[in-house]
């Protein structure tokens, strides 16, 4: 609203609008987004604790992970939601290092804060942000051990430093393992390069035994049983068709009557149809084919002349699966079925249906070049094998980070603390106000260590002191080890992370303190008002079609 010379005032926005302005609505943002980092900081490191997540149904999600917290926290406030945000990118581009992200943006905004209140200029904090960042990276990659590839030990290791902060960790020496075997079975080389997708590996769940009964099949597992009671359960030296088309008599898009006057009539258009399903199971016959997955369906009739030949068949397989499939046992995808011939057809060493718990689920393993492997997961309950699930998707993604990037950082607070050091020394040499900027900015990365300390229940102040003493002297690798709560060199511990991890960390979280920074005004429409009820409750009629 704004009042000309005339002193009648102009409404510009709709009426329930609201509005607040400079450093009204920068504290608001930097408020609600600190917040945000308070949420999941007691989360952090293998002492940190998991939240319990009820969602509107009631159904409960026990989790430690900082992407799926913040995701079932249904975040309303625009700028928490830009931290929803950093964690939705760390974990699509790192898969890890969602709760560090999201610390770290909170914290740089609290020492931004402090700037504000001293009068120095979102625009300079900005600047000096941005400057602090490129140090932070170079400083990084100076860091950076390099991994050989022809060893298994740091990917291992930096798979068991993924999961040592969630549910899963008295396991996470087996689960690395089968991550790591997972990753280099479906990585491919591209000229001095390895390049491994996390969707290649299929993960299926199935609550029962425990965490340990876990194992990787060189294959696909389908959550489907077989279609007929009548045809094998298990099938050697599988010859492998896959189908994406139905086999079953299509309706057709136009409307057709036809006349039948006797039983005779009736019989023989069924024995037609008959005919044509019996065609279509030959069709599949002749290409010697003994296992046949269909992503569409698989009419009773064809189900039956299926069994009679002696083929194994599931029917509505998903489409990612089939894909999978392809790829594990080196079929074609067919989608009209006068063109499947013996050529487009994979193999596989054994296909059987198994019971798991309480259901019969289908195992096609023993492929000749699995390009596509499967972790089946198994957990005491529902909730375990869901966060189990969540904890080997980024040991997948961390393993993954390191073939591709082949190099790590050693962790416990280490690489944080070495770089706060750098920038530190780097801010006196800037001119102006940048220069506090980087030194708060340096401040921000101790937040990690900070919280892996007061998370372990330890005095912060007394190990910070300690830790920057030590880094002080060149003792890079120094960190805190929390599960003994001392003083130790990261390195010779055992404790990695991918340098891609750490990296995608510090520039998801300047980007956003950055943007949350620049905003100074916050424009809210009104909410819409729902039109109100007549008295004596909806007219009648009301709500019918």
């Amino acid at each position: 609203m704004a009042s000309p010379s005339g002193g009648v005032p102009v409404l510009v926005l709709k009426e329930g609008s609201s509005r607040s302005r400079g450093r009204e609505a920068q504290h608001t943002n930097i408020a609600a987004a600190k917040i945000v980092a308070e949420t999941v900081k007691s989360a952090l490191g293998p002492k940190g604790m998991d939240k319990m997540l009820v969602d509107s149904f009631g159904d409960v999600t026990i989790t430690s992970d900082g992407r799926t917290i913040l995701d079932e926290m249904d975040i309303q406030q625009p700028a928490a939601k830009m931290m929803v945000e950093v964690a939705k990118t760390q974990d699509n581009e790192a898969g890890d290092g969602t709760t560090t992200a999201v610390i770290i943006a909170g914290e740089l905004l609290a020492k931004a804060e402090e700037l504000v209140e001293k009068n120095i200029h979102p625009t300079i904090i900005i600047d000096g942000y941005k400057k602090a960042l490129e140090k932070a990276l170079e400083t990084l990659e100076k860091l950076a051990i390099p991994v050989n590839l022809n060893t298994q030990e740091h990917l291992k290791k930096a798979a068991m430093t993924s999961m040592a902060s969630k549910l899963v960790a008295d396991s996470r020496e087996y689960l690395a393992e089968l991550a790591v075997k997972a990753i280099l079975a479906v990585a491919e080389k591209e000229g001095n390069k390895y390049k491994a997708d996390v969707d290649d590996v299929k993960v299926e769940k199935k609550p029962g035994e425990s965490i340990r009964d876990t194992r990787l099949i060189q294959g696909i597992v389908l959550d489907k049983e077989i279609a007929h009671s009548g045809m094998p359960k298990r099938v050697e030296n599988a010859k492998i068709a896959l189908l994406d088309c139905p086999l079953e008599i299509e309706k057709t898009e136009f409307d057709a009557k036809i006349n039948i006057e006797s039983p005779e009539q009736m019989e023989a258009f069924l024995k037609q149809e008959e005919e044509l399903l019996r065609n279509m199971v030959d069709k599949i016959a002749k290409t010697k084919a003994n296992v046949l997955l269909c992503e569409k369906g698989i009419d009773d009739t064809a189900q039956h002349f299926l069994a009679r030949n002696g083929i194994l068949a599931v029917r509505r397989t998903k489409k990612s699966d089939i894909e999978k499939l392809a790829r594990a046992t080196g079929a074609k995808i067919v989608t009209n079925l006068d063109a499947l011939t013996s050529a487009d057809l994979g193999y596989a060493g054994l296909v059987e249906e198994r019971k798991i718990g309480d259901d019969k689920m289908t195992f096609i393993e023993d492929c000749k070049h699995p390009r596509t492997v499967t972790i089946l997961i198994r957990g005491g309950s529902q909730r375990i094998v869901d966060e189990a699930e969540r904890s080997i998707h980024d040991a997948l993604c961390v393993v993954k980070d390191i073939i591709e990037e082949p190099k790590v950082l050693a962790g416990g607070g280490a690489p944080e603390l070495e770089v706060s050091k750098t920038l530190k020394k780097y801010a006196g040499t800037l001119p102006g106000r940048e220069q506090l900027a980087v030194k708060n900015f340096a401040d921000a990365l101790e937040a990690i260590p900070i919280t892996l300390t007061e998370n372990a229940g330890l005095d912060p102040i007394d190990v910070l002191s300690e830790l920057r003493a030590r880094h002080e002297k060149g003792e890079t690798w120094t960190g805190i080890e929390v599960n003994s709560g001392k003083i130790q060199d990261m390195n010779a511990f055992g404790v990695f992370e991918p340098l891609a991890v750490k990296k995608q960390v510090i520039k998801s979280a300047t980007e956003a303190s950055s943007m949350i920074l620049k905003i100074d005004d916050v424009i809210a429409a009104g909410k819409m008002k729902t039109p109100p009820t007549p008295p004596g409750g909806a007219p009648p009629g009301a709500g019918e079609y």
